[in-house]
């Protein structure tokens, strides 16, 4: 390839890589003791695997056995498990190393050594991977460490970062080369998964923290993530060397936008923070808003997510809630009055029917029947055909739903009016055809006091 095809820095990056290449190949490639360790090395990972194969159902059975152990120990040995090869080598290249080390000359074992100190790293890297609760981030840290620690261990940092440096370009004051890159990415890899972590748990405390409302847990929560996630951010902007007054125009950029595309979202956002603050809904509230009921699931920053009985979830935007009349079931208190209308017959006693549907109603499990919570019924009216009354009573767990209770207390009256022998009327109506004839008849009357002839028979 001609020199004036690809810059400077890319062929000199390729060069070194290529002569680092060539002689790694060469010390493998030369007979004597850096070829039987390679065969060695070889013989331990044959050895590794064939008592994986011999002892991995013993240590499965035995892993079965662990019923109380707790998830986070049984998680651990899981992970264990599926490493036992890269386990056995670990233990049998240092234990190979170490004699090695002692009954011969150093440079005899360097690359068994070496292989013992990869093995080991590798499998570090592989349990404390786990932790990073993203699967893309987790692989990503993963293959970063591993590369990381083999570069460390055949003595090629220096070697790997003057490579990277060499590969760069000036943006005015700015220094950009692909070694930053590469720290600023790690750097950023490594602050976002400590402020999620620290962000996690400062929520499962404030959780915990019954001094505090839930709305505000989740206002202290969102407070706790964005200060995490901008200490983050100004941290990996600074590692690169960016100079953040230059963040002066874009934000002035940014606010024009808001100005013109963004309203809806800064509304939303502002939204948000205003619920959170006055407390007007919380997390297990049950609200209705227009056609949608349902129970508080989670409070966001753009939205307020409604989980209805038949288990669908609605995102209701915090400008909504701000806006529209919202009625909280739940707000300040979670007991809830329910109003049954219903009719029975003129002919049944009105006290008796009030004292009957009174005590259908309390056998119904989750209506309440504490002092001043206990079920009235009252006489409403009096209709076209029945005495209309209405039967109210109170519950305390509205997100149980509010159908299935009517249903439940419609039942019991039902239950309890036929037990009774009290009617329930209903509209009964007769027609009748205009131009259809009428048939008249009219019962003869008796032939010893009939006087000239037969009775009269009219159609």
């Amino acid at each position: 390839m001609e020199q004036d095809v690809l810059p400077d820095f890319v062929i000199g990056t390729a060069q070194s890589l290529l002569r680092i290449a060539e002689r790694y190949w060469d010390l493998v490639m030369t007979p004597g003791w850096r070829q039987y360790q390679v065969v060695i090395v070889l013989g331990l990972i044959l050895a590794a695997i064939s008592m994986r194969a011999a002892t991995q159902a013993r240590w499965e059975t035995w892993a079965r056995s662990r019923e109380g152990w707790p998830k986070w120990r049984l998680r651990l040995l899981v992970q264990v498990l599926r490493r036992l090869t890269l386990i056995y080598f670990t233990l049998l290249s240092w234990a190979v190393y170490a004699v090695m080390r002692e009954v011969t000359w150093p440079s005899r074992s360097y690359l068994i050594g070496a292989a013992a100190k990869l093995a080991a790293a590798w499998l570090a890297i592989a349990l404390v991977s786990r932790f990073i609760a993203n699967p893309s981030l987790r692989k990503f840290a993963t293959w970063l460490m591993w590369g990381y620690a083999t570069l460390a261990v055949f003595n090629l940092v220096d070697d790997a970062a003057a490579i990277l440096d060499s590969v760069a370009f000036d943006i005015g004051n700015l220094h950009l080369s692909l070694l930053v890159v590469f720290k600023a990415v790690v750097l950023a890899t490594a602050m976002l998964t400590i402020a999620r972590a620290g962000a996690g748990l400062a929520e499962r405390g404030l959780r915990r923290n019954e001094d505090l409302s839930p709305s505000m847990q989740v206002l202290a929560g969102k407070a706790v993530q964005v200060l995490l996630y901008g200490i983050a951010f100004t941290v990996v902007i600074r590692s690169i060397g960016f100079d953040l007054t230059g963040l002066a125009v874009l934000s002035g950029a940014v606010g024009v936008g808001i100005g013109f595309g963004l309203q809806k979202v800064v509304s939303n956002l502002v939204s948000g923070i205003i619920i959170l603050m006055d407390r007007s809904i919380k997390p297990g509230d049950v609200i209705s808003l227009g056609e949608t009921f349902g129970w508080i699931n989670a409070l966001g920053a753009r939205y307020v997510s409604v989980v209805t009985r038949d288990g669908k979830e609605y995102l209701i935007p915090n400008e909504d809630l701000i806006t529209s009349q919202v009625v909280n079931w739940s707000h300040s208190n979670r007991f809830v009055r329910l109003d049954i209308n219903f009719g029975t017959s003129y002919d049944d006693d009105p006290h008796k029917v009030r004292k009957v549907a009174i005590a259908a109603a309390m056998t119904v499990s989750r209506v309440l029947e504490q002092d001043g919570m206990r079920p009235v019924c009252h006489v409403v009216g009096f209709g076209d055909s029945s005495v209309d009354y209405i039967l109210r009573f109170w519950i305390s767990d509205p997100t149980g739903g509010l159908t299935n209770i009517r249903g439940n207390v419609f039942l019991a009256l039902w239950d309890a009016f036929k037990a009774e022998g009290i009617s329930i009327p209903f509209p009964q109506r007769e027609v009748r055809l205009m131009n259809d004839p009428i048939a008249v008849q009219v019962a003869a009357e008796d032939p010893t006091q009939a006087q000239g002839g037969s009775a009269p028979k009219l159609d």
